[in-house]
């Protein structure tokens, strides 16, 4: 089993009528959970989930995408709200209303002591932000030693506040982080100026097994196995790119599983020939949300 930890809220996609919103479930560790489901990999999502009608909502996405909701908390809080509009090419832009919502009063006492999952992802708002988040980085540290951890760091700069703060606590992240998927929008803002070349070489030489940096629609830079590639994008008849990275993590991870390279001591043995093939196989399942509207992934059987 796979476990994803992190928020899940609640897209309020403003088209031509700011009226009329249209509310998706979202939440980018939610959504890969989601995507791991629909592709039949066996997921369970670590999330606080208020007991709203937004609460219920995403209660009931998760299941019927066939994620297993054991280690959901139940929260008194409300439920977290992303502002999301969509300009004519498609690009999503967001705006967070998270005030004292559910997704960031994690406590050590919510999380299981040792899951006995084969792999962990993380990252985005609720491993950024206080008082959860040092919680969370405090538990994946700690099952580091014995469990594979996929990070995608999904930045968010509104809510991040000081950059350099942000920084050294994500340089931690990535010490104890085998997997690191990340945008170079992600890197832009982190590291200005910075060639993604360089400090992808860089985590790779502390230890990183896969690093894949995604372009959009000009593809991902990968490194495994002592090699480094380019991927194109899979092609696509676009409406918007909300959920598309969040699709790729859930593809790369759902291929490493069913091909024996998650589990911690075997992402080790990932050859660079299983990386190009698990990238294309992300690159298509990512293609395939950005379809269509919202973040609203594959099932297996779409694909096939």
């Amino acid at each position: 089993m796979i476990g994803v930890v992190g928020e899940a809220l609640v897209d309020l996609e403003v088209g031509g009528d700011a009226r009329r919103p249209v509310a998706h479930p979202g939440g980018s560790p939610m959504n890969v959970a989601v995507t791991l489901g629909r592709l039949g990999s066996a997921t369970a999502f670590l999330g606080r989930l208020s007991s709203d009608a937004f609460g219920k909502l995403l209660r009931t996405h998760l299941a019927e995408s066939d994620v297993d909701l054991r280690w959901i908390v139940d929260a008194e809080e409300p439920t977290s709200l992303a502002i999301v509009s969509v300009d004519p090419g498609g690009a999503a832009s967001y705006a967070f209303h998270t005030e004292g919502t559910a997704d960031w009063r994690w406590r050590s006492g919510e999380l299981p002591r040792d899951p006995g999952v084969d792999a962990i992802h993380a990252g985005s708002l609720a491993l950024a932000l206080e008082p959860g988040g040092p919680v969370l980085e405090r538990w994946l540290a700690g099952l580091s030693t014995r469990t594979t951890i996929s990070l995608d760091p999904n930045v968010r700069p509104a809510l991040l506040g000081d950059r350099d703060a942000y920084r050294e606590r994500l340089e931690r992240w990535l010490t104890f982080s085998s997997i690191v998927k990340v945008s170079d929008e992600d890197l832009a803002w982190i590291w200005p100026g910075e060639e993604p070349e360089k400090l992808a070489e860089a985590w790779i030489a502390k230890g990183r097994k896969l690093v894949v940096v995604t372009r959009g629609g000009d593809g991902s830079l990968v490194w495994a196995d002592g090699e480094s590639f380019a991927v194109a994008a899979a092609p696509v008849a676009m409406v918007d790119t909300v959920g598309a990275g969040d699709s790729f993590s859930g593809g790369l991870l759902d291929w490493l599983s069913r091909n024996g390279r998650l589990r911690f001591g075997e992402i080790e043995n990932l050859t660079s020939d299983e990386a190009l093939e698990a990238v294309h196989f992300a690159s298509k399942v990512a293609a395939f949300t950005c379809s269509r509207a919202g973040a609203n992934p594959p099932f297996r059987s779409e694909l096939e």
